[in-house]
């Protein structure tokens, strides 16, 4: 598909407004071929102390739409960067309203975080229904996402209660995985050969969290949240969690943390042995995730278990005693259906989990599924709609609040992944990677560490700064540095992003 920004419009928010109505849609570059004949140009021109914006969309049978958008700023809760966007975003929204017929129910809300626009507008002073009608009136939404980010909002304010200033969270990534499933896009690794790796990765991993926590002690920070992830951290044995989770113990009093997550994941790899190592060493909170109950649905999409598999480990972590147990499910896969996907999350909420997160079917350029078919993301949305919609009345009426909140790009009816929680059992993890709220360091293969700096507005974070780990097991190995160059390199960022240098400065998304 072909974009035509016009100046001063970023060409990637141009491309995110055009995925709205062209789901899947590529975008390749000036040199490289493109057979997909659709096209949006949008252009935006200052006028009356506001911004007036035009958009032409052309399908691929040659049919065209235009449309526009004008904002005009009045009491100042809206940034002029914010309503240049806003004018480009409801340009593109009428014409693409035109031209299919439909009204995306997350109007021109994009990006990765949707509740950040709701979370300032209530922390500003704005209550919930107030905050609904805002994100209805200027950013389009339907009245039911409105009221359901307006709620997540409202929880993650709530959460952000219990954090200090000096606090900060840490993640550890584990990126091995016992199969591959078709849909993933996260880096994990399943040969035999990267697999025999696993206790060479733990010694060079044990070397970054210890350098980790002794940064944080030695810059007087507490940690309020620790999460391993991956991948599928319980790939390792009972006694190489126990070799990680045991150095943990060491460097942190785990006692005081808010919350110590394992994302155990694949139920396949769940042991009694396991999970009593984890909750030894102080684990609260664990992810036991079926993404499906119906076996037929698990095989289509490579997950090496059954639904019996499940409910065995289901009843090991229960029997456990570690406090929270977090259920994920998958709305949308192939092969399913609404009467499935119904039926798996009537039996998941008879269970009675702490959190139960559902996500909309996604998927990323390097997932199996894509190399199989590229009509994928043509995959009936109104199936998926049916089942969200489901999810969200089913768990409120069970009690679920809703917590967190994000969407991707390439969802199955330009869907949102949603995080349920009975009271005081929330991910506060979650809501920490969803709204900067403090750093968060991260260890291994692919970790991000996320360095956060707050200026005179204590409604949103001033400016942050990214250390990116190398991305394969295989280069971290490579990498081999010294836990005392490792501080080096987190103290030295830490003063950068201090003194306002080489730091990022967070973009207003809408």
């Amino acid at each position: 598909m072909k974009i035509n920004a016009g100046e001063g419009i970023n060409e990637y928010y141009a491309q995110t407004l055009a995925m709205l109505f062209f789901p899947g849609a590529k975008f390749p570059k000036q040199h490289e071929e493109d057979p997909d004949p659709s096209e949006l140009t949008v252009s935006c021109v200052d006028e009356n102390g506001g911004y007036h914006a035009y958009a032409r969309m052309k399908r691929e049978d040659g049919k065209e739409a235009s449309g526009e958008g004008i904002f005009v700023p009045d009491d100042g809760s809206i940034s002029h960067q914010r309503g240049k966007k806003l004018a480009v975003g409801r340009a593109v929204f009428a014409a693409g309203k035109e031209l299919f017929g439909v009204q995306p129910p997350w109007g021109v809300l994009t990006g990765v975080r949707p509740a950040k626009v709701a979370a300032e507008f209530l922390a500003a002073g704005g209550g919930i229904q107030k905050t609904r009608q805002y994100l209805k009136t200027e950013y389009f939404l339907s009245q039911k996402k409105a009221a359901l980010c307006a709620a997540v909002a409202a929880s993650e304010l709530k959460l952000k209660k219990q954090l200090e200033p000096d606090m900060c969270s840490v993640y550890i990534s584990i990126p091995f995985c016992p199969t591959r499933c078709a849909y993933c896009s996260f880096v994990s690794y399943t040969t035999p050969r990267l697999l025999s790796m696993i206790d060479e990765y733990l010694d060079r991993l044990i070397v970054e969290v210890t350098a980790v926590f002794n940064h944080v002690r030695r810059t007087g920070q507490r940690v309020a949240c620790i999460y391993i992830g991956g991948g599928t951290p319980t790939i390792l044995s009972a006694e190489q969690l126990n070799k990680l989770l045991s150095v943990i113990t060491k460097l942190t009093d785990v006692d005081a943390l808010l919350e110590f997550t394992v994302e155990a994941g694949r139920p396949d790899t769940i042991t009694e042995e396991k999970l009593a190592v984890c909750k030894s060493c102080g684990v609260t909170r664990i992810s036991v995730n079926p993404q499906s109950l119906s076996d037929a649905v698990l095989e289509n999409i490579g997950r090496k278990h059954t639904a019996m598999d499940f409910f065995r480990a289901y009843g090991i972590a229960k029997e456990s005693g570690i406090r929270d147990i977090n259920v994920d499910l998958i709305a949308g896969l192939p092969g399913d259906n609404f009467t499935r996907f119904s039926r798996t999350l009537d039996r998941i909420c008879e269970l009675d989990p702490g959190n139960i997160t559902v996500h909309s079917f996604c998927v990323k350029k390097s997932s199996e599924f894509l190399r199989q078919s590229t009509d994928i993301y043509k995959h009936s949305g109104s199936d998926a709609v049916k089942c969200v919609d489901y999810s969200q009345l089913k768990l409120r009426n069970t009690g679920y609040k809703p917590y967190y909140l994000y969407r991707q790009k390439n969802t199955v009816g330009n869907l949102e992944n949603v995080g349920f929680a009975r009271e005081g059992r929330e991910g506060i993890y979650n809501v920490i990677m969803m709204e900067e709220f403090h750093s968060v360091y991260g260890a291994g293969a692919g970790a991000v560490t996320r360095l956060v700096h707050w200026g005179d507005d204590p409604t949103r974070a001033e400016k942050i700064k990214r250390i990116i780990n190398p991305k394969y097991p295989y280069e971290y190995l490579r990498d081999d540095v010294s836990g005392a160059d490792m501080e080096a390199k987190l103290f030295e960022a830490e003063q950068e992003l201090a003194e306002g240098k080489e730091a990022a400065k967070i973009t207003e998304n809408l």
